[in-house]
């Protein structure tokens, strides 16, 4: 019987009752009382607390790493419930591993604080400050980085950066906090801290940099020059599936014995690539298999136009199908042909191997883990901020292919069933809800596409020039149609039966 049978109430999650919780649950060795911080992570969710969490927490069960605790963060309202659940249990975490073969479930316990989340964000600032803090981690999605998509750099019109523009004492944003922590360490004498990215971006720590630089240019031009100087922003790679917490996760956890109202599951794999650039030091995390490398680009290229872009080749469709998770999209016959047929034909040719692994053996692993059934990853999870993702993650690939010459056949129809997903409606005829933070007007779009597809790509923010490109419209809006009136399905057996017939 699985270990998680065994139980149907679990004991609450805390401090006291670590040394009462089961044996097969892996508990921390290392005492958290004497822990210090050093990093502040900002979008505390589950990936970090199954990601860069579990490799602090490695390192602590090592007895290193005892001064670099972790402190959480948002600048996001929303993450309140979050921050009351991990408050309420010490902000102790249950990680759950699945795979085919098994789970299993682990106790981690370098995060040691949650910061007030408010208005004007004087307490994240206040922490920022603080000499002790030498990394300030970012998992704040690809939406987060306020990226103008007609202009190079950070959205200075964006109404939260105008801002933070004019009343920088009281930021709103993320990259408003970290310029006014680094104003009060300027002053101060405190010094630089590193900024790291740990987000789905391509030159993740370029990003970071341009848009702190940038931000600080607008209210102090000699602050600005002195983060150029001073501060770090290392590009990262990170990697592994981590899904939604539901019903379903805590139970998980209570068939373990843990009573945790915040429990995490994840894939029995991890991978963390990271540029060797720390202005005031950093955890030794090669000992605990992180990849230190002054090659992070071509790791995260890969990962974002395989793994990346993969999932938005899958969670669109299967939306549109009423195909639940992306495990059962690659079980489908259908689905896992269009998976197959894009990424060895139209994504690969334009991702460079890495030390050991080449884009088709990615593939093929990438495939063998989306198909884990254990790990019930939604689409609509994978699906959600498509106007974020899109642009990063697929049309990077197509403008490559269009320059090279190559197909984008495959890549058009994944953007039209994005295009037509947004309409909000199956193909079964149920209703698909909100699922990016443009929903209404994605939708609305959307949904006058059925009489004019080119509406679609007459979003200049997402687009750009690819809306007149002569390969890339008349393939996108050949697609969009017959996904209007045909269907998913037949749409899909017809890119597939398209390439079988072109050989």
């Amino acid at each position: 019987m699985a270990t998680s049978a065994l139980y149907t109430h679990g004991l609450a999650l805390s401090n006291a009752n670590l040394p009462r919780l089961p044996a097969t649950v892996a508990c921390p060795k290392y005492d958290r009382a004497i822990l210090r911080p050093g990093i502040v992570h900002i979008g505390l969710g589950n990936f970090h607390r199954a990601h860069q969490a579990w490799y602090i927490h490695r390192l602590m069960q090592q007895g290193l790493a005892q001064d670099w605790a972790i402190i959480g963060a948002s600048v996001r309202e929303q993450d309140q419930v979050m921050r009351d659940r991990l408050l309420s249990q010490d902000h102790l975490t249950t990680l759950i591993r699945l795979s085919p073969e098994g789970t299993s479930a682990e106790v981690i316990g370098p995060m040691i604080d949650y910061l007030p989340i408010e208005d004007g964000n004087a307490a994240l600032v206040r922490q920022l400050a603080d000499p002790g803090i030498r990394i300030v981690s970012l998992t704040i999605t690809e939406g987060g980085y306020f990226i103008s998509m007609t202009e190079d750099g950070l959205d200075l019109a964006h109404p939260d950066i105008k801002h933070d523009i004019h009343h920088p004492e009281h930021p709103r944003t993320v990259f408003g906090a970290i310029v006014a922590a680094l104003a009060t360490r300027r002053t101060s004498g405190a010094g630089p801290f590193t900024v790291l990215s740990c987000d789905n971006l391509r030159g993740n720590g370029n990003i970071a940099r341009q848009a702190v630089t940038t931000l600080a240019q607008a209210t102090d031009p000699a602050l600005a020059n002195w983060i150029e100087e001073q501060c770090s922003f290392p590009n990262s790679m990170v990697d592994c599936i981590v899904p939604a917490t539901g019903p379903i996760e805590i139970a998980l956890a209570q068939g373990f014995g843990v009573d945790d109202a915040a429990p995490v599951t994840h894939e029995n794999y991890r991978q963390w690539v990271i540029e060797d650039d720390f202005c005031v030091g950093r955890p030794e995390l090669e000992k605990v298999g992180a990849i230190i490398t002054p090659n992070v680009h071509a790791y995260e290229a890969m990962k974002i136009r395989i793994l990346n872009a993969g999932h938005q080749v899958l969670a669109n469709v299967g939306e549109l199908m009423s195909v639940e998770t992306i495990a059962e999209c690659v079980a489908h016959p259908v689905i896992s042909q269009f998976f197959n047929k894009v990424e060895h034909e139209e994504i690969a040719p334009y991702v460079s191997p890495v030390p050991g692994m080449t884009p088709a053996q990615y593939i093929n692993e990438v495939a063998q883990r989306f198909s884990n059934p254990e790990i019930r990853d939604t689409t609509r999870r994978v699906a959600f901020d498509g106007s974020s993702r899109h642009p990063e993650f697929i049309l990077p690939i197509i403008r490559d292919a269009l320059n090279g010459g190559g197909s984008i056949e495959g890549l058009a129809l994944v953007e039209a069933l994005w295009a037509r997903m947004c309409a909000g409606v199956r193909d079964d005829g149920t209703t698909i809800k909100a699922n990016d933070p443009d929903w209404q007007r994605l939708s609305e779009i959307a949904q006058k596409s059925e009489q004019r597809p080119t509406i679609w790509l007459e979003q200049p923010q997402v687009y750009g020039d690819l809306v007149e490109d002569p390969v890339f419209k008349p393939a996108f809006c050949r697609w969009l149609r017959m996904l209007w009136s045909e269907g998913s399905l037949a749409s899909l057996q017809a890119y597939l039966d398209q390439a079988q017939n072109s050989k």
